[in-house]
């Protein structure tokens, strides 16, 4: 049985319709005689919706229990038993009850799918993965039920759900999406005009994206190379050349007159890297193209002409834009041009813009890069080898005769050699300088300038061919291998900056460090501005003297409009811009990623204290007003001359007065103790004890038949602060008593393990869930539904921070057979023997 085919209805926003077209569409294959079923649709108390689902087969739920109410999810089971053609299973991005087979309901589709079952389902924009940080932008909300945007992709069928924001805001405000007692907070809020203009554009354009793929798969499975007009796509032919800016510019203008415009800039680069264009007019470009909303591409090509050609037609480009060439008229003798070439090819359905600029004419006047430089040394030494070497060898030939072929073999070694050291100029100077000495010394007429047998002619011609050849070939493989050895060298950079992004470890100045390093700078500066007019600001710098501005230094590499990286101390070849490029744009992301730490952790400190002082308000509001309450009562009471107390009255009443007493003395000292850990005032003074003489100290504040103790005697003695162990211990023992069963002992028990020692402090209450172990010690935490006179939940706070503050650990277990277990874990120090243990032991080793 094949795979089932998914066809999913995308809303902007909830209430736009999706549900009721998608039954709309059930109904009409239902008339067709298809088998449909409705798996799990949600109406919402939805009239409309609701009168839909009549006359439509639907399958029972299943009811799941969880935390006390019952909820319904699709029944997968049952309708896999039912096995219809189609099933309509609503909310796509909806998360299961816990207990359900799947834990997202998209998860249950992808079951219904590979049973071969047809499924027609409904997801709104937001609920897209890659969409939540947008979203909540937009809304401020952010969407805690998502659907990975692959599995919307894979759909065989995607229809649009489109309603403008007036006419769905009309729709929320005669009640038909919300009741009417949320209708005005909806509208408010999260239904503002905004919120759902930005929405649909989103929900507009992914599915407009969508539907290019659809084409492009198209088009490369039926092999069609012929451009189809079906969205303006323009692309912008750049040289690297000052005239770039005016193009993408034109090419804006262009495209913003037609729907959907779209523009592509696009530089080709020789595929040997032996000529390149300018890397910071190209940056400056690049950032141009993005801030007017286009693309920027590099390309590879050797043949001009025809790799932007094919780039346009592998887009589907229906426009290009060059500019009109920069040649003087005397170079046309060379061939036509890149852009009449590529207006002659392009063909009727590509149409070629040839735009003027003030540079037409001028000449081309990019940079061309001659090579690897092979090093002063290695020049000096070549041209040495070239002059002096074939002198040095026509002195040696004249003492021995080794006849003309042997003479000649001798001075192609010495220009091969010159061609080692120095590369292509010493050996051209070494074959025209060495064959004049063949000519003048071994060629009769011997020290004449002539030759009188041809032969000769054509062997110091050939020698001299061979030589140039084979000094071309050295020359050649010797600069190739420098380049290669440069680009091993930019390649372990540009590794080292992948690696500092995926783990985010490189500080600002470090990473400034590194640039200053690798390119033997003085000073490195990542320096910004506001605008255009503002003064340039430091954000960071390294080294001696930074550059105060951009213009300032040697070198300076553009990060987007309003930032830079200048560096001093010498000018950069171009080829290594490239490099310096990218540790710009690391520079800029390192930068940005400190501010957002720093904000995030501002805004956690500020979040943190507001919720620590609304917590703290609370406590003092309720349940430290309640125990003065109750003792002021008291007091009122027994003061009181209109009541003859007897003696019992006035001891139960003085009984409330002490109770109410400790009870305050145990939150204020709670609260004191919070306050401490939150400022860091709290300084354990370490010492080494017996457990057995903190533990049952801390056992005072709770009935003496609730705990029971088991502190074995062999334990080796603990590093910790007596006072802060004894206060961590009663607060758990504390906890555990005011959740355990009345008939249930808490037992407080010690082990050690290795070095540490831990001591468990175990009850047999309800327990706590996984997912809330940690939220439990959390400051003002109460878990499950204590009273409030419970107390503030700053207990196992404390405790925490006692048992962090003494170097030890403090964690939650589950009881085996129910329960929770505090694990709270102290070093443990060597046991000393005392002084007769140890006299006895050295008088046995004697003996």
């Amino acid at each position: 049985m094949g795979r089932g085919k998914l066809r999913i209805y995308l809303g902007a926003a909830p209430g736009v319709g999706k549900t009721y077209a998608m039954l709309s569409e059930a109904h009409r294959r239902v008339e067709r005689g298809t088998d449909c079923v409705v798996a799990f649709v949600e109406h919402h108390n939805r009239a409309r919706t609701e009168v839909m689902l009549h006359g439509l087969e639907q399958v029972p739920r299943k009811e799941l229990e969880y935390r006390g109410s019952v909820f319904t999810e699709m029944d997968v089971d049952a309708v896999l038993e039912r096995a219809p053609a189609v099933a309509l299973v609503d909310e796509l991005a909806h998360t299961n009850v816990p207990g359900s087979r799947n834990d997202k309901r998209w998860q249950d589709v992808e079951e219904l799918l590979s049973a071969g079952i047809d499924v027609v389902s409904t997801v709104n924009i937001q609920h897209l993965e890659s969409l939540g940080d947008v979203v909540e932008s937009i809304t401020g909300v952010r969407q805690r039920e998502t659907v990975p945007d692959e599995v919307v992709r894979r759909a065989d069928q995607i229809e649009l759900v489109d309603m403008s924001p007036q006419a769905l805001r009309r729709r929320m405000a005669h009640g038909n999406i919300y009741k009417s007692d949320k209708v005005d907070a909806a509208l408010s809020n999260y239904f503002r005009p905004g919120n759902l203009t930005a929405l649909r554009e989103l929900a507009l354009l992914w599915v407009a994206d969508r539907v290019d793929e659809y084409l492009t798969e198209y088009r490369n499975e039926h092999r069609v190379s012929k451009i189809w007009g079906s969205r303006e796509r323009i692309v912008v032919g750049l040289t690297g050349g000052p005239e770039g800016r005016t193009l993408i510019r034109r090419a804006a203008r262009l495209a913003e007159k037609g729907a959907g415009g779209e523009v592509m800039a696009v530089y080709i680069a020789r595929s040997d890297g032996l000529t390149s264009a300018s890397p910071k007019e190209l940056a400056v470009q690049r950032t141009l193209a993005e801030d007017l909303g286009g693309t920027f591409h590099h390309v590879v090509g050797d043949d001009i002409p025809a790799s932007l050609l094919d780039f346009a037609r592998g887009v589907n480009a229906t426009q290009i834009v060059l500019g009109s060439s920069r040649r003087k008229a005397w170079q046309y003798v060379f061939g036509p041009g890149v852009g009449a070439t590529v207006a002659r090819d392009s063909g009727p359905d590509l149409d070629v813009h040839i735009v003027t600029h003030d540079e037409v004419a001028k000449g081309r006047g990019l940079p061309v890069a001659r090579g690897a430089r092979l090093g002063r040394s290695r020049s000096i030494w070549g041209w040495l080898v070239g002059v002096g070497g074939p002198v040095i060898l026509a002195l040696l030939l004249n003492t021995v005769d080794l006849g003309l072929a042997n003479d000649m073999l001798l001075f192609l070694t010495v220009t091969v050699a010159a061609a080692l050291l120095g590369g292509l100029y010493p050996a051209l100077a070494s074959a025209a300088f060495g064959s004049l000495l063949l000519n003048y010394y071994y060629t009769p007429p011997l020290h004449r300038l002539t030759i009188a047998d041809p032969r000769n002619i054509v062997a110091i011609a050939i020698f001299v061919g061979v030589a140039v050849s084979v000094a071309s070939v050295v020359d050649l493989a010797a600069r190739r291998t420098h380049q290669a050895a440069h680009l091993r060298a930019e390649s372990e950079i540009l590794s080292f900056l992948a690696g500092s992004v995926l783990r985010g470890e490189t500080s600002l100045e470090a990473l400034l460090e590194r640039v200053r390093e690798t390119f033997g700078m003085e000073s490195v500066a990542l320096l910004e501005r506001t605008s255009d007019v503002d003064p340039w600001t430091c954000a960071g710098s390294v080294g001696p003297g930074p550059s105060k501005r951009p213009e300032d230094a040697d070198v300076d590499m553009p990060v987007g409009d309003h930032m830079a990286l200048a560096l001093s101390g010498r000018v950069l070849p171009a080829s290594d811009r490239r490099v310096l490029a990218a540790f710009a744009a690391q520079a800029a992301v390192v930068l940005d990623r400190q501010r957002l730490q720093h904000e995030a952790d501002q805004a956690k400190e500020l979040a943190e204290g507001n919720r620590i002082r609304t917590a703290l308000l609370a406590a003092v509001s309720h349940d430290l007003r309640t125990p003065l309450a109750g003792i002021k009562a008291s007091v009122s009471s027994l003061r009181s001359d209109d009541v003859a107390w007897s003696e019992e009255d006035q001891a139960e009443l003085l009984e409330g007065i002490e109770n109410g007493a400790d009870r305050l003395d145990h939150l204020v000292g709670n609260l004191l103790d919070m306050s401490r850990l939150q400022t860091g005032t709290v300084t354990p003074l370490i010492r080494e004890i017996d457990l057995d003489e903190v533990v049952p100290m801390a056992l005072g504040g709770v009935p003496e038949d609730s705990v029971e103790l088991e502190i074995p005697e062999s334990l080796p003695m603990v590093a910790v602060d007596a006072g802060l162990l004894e206060r961590a211990v009663a607060n758990l023992v504390e906890n555990a008593v005011k959740y355990s069963p009345v008939d249930e002992l808490v037992l407080v028990s010690a082990s050690a393990i290795a070095d540490r020692v831990e001591v468990r402090v175990v009850d047999r209450g309800p327990g706590v869930p996984d997912e809330a172990k940690d939220r439990i010690f959390a400051p003002f935490q109460r878990y499950g539904d204590a009273p409030r006179g419970a107390g503030v939940g700053l207990g196992l706070a404390v405790a925490r921070g006692f048992a962090e503050s003494m170097g030890g650990t403090l964690n939650a277990e589950d009881t085996p057979g129910g329960g929770l277990t505090m694990v709270l874990t102290v070093r443990a120090v060597e046991r000393r023997p005392d002084l007769a243990t140890a006299t006895a032991t050295a008088e046995r080793q004697v003996s």
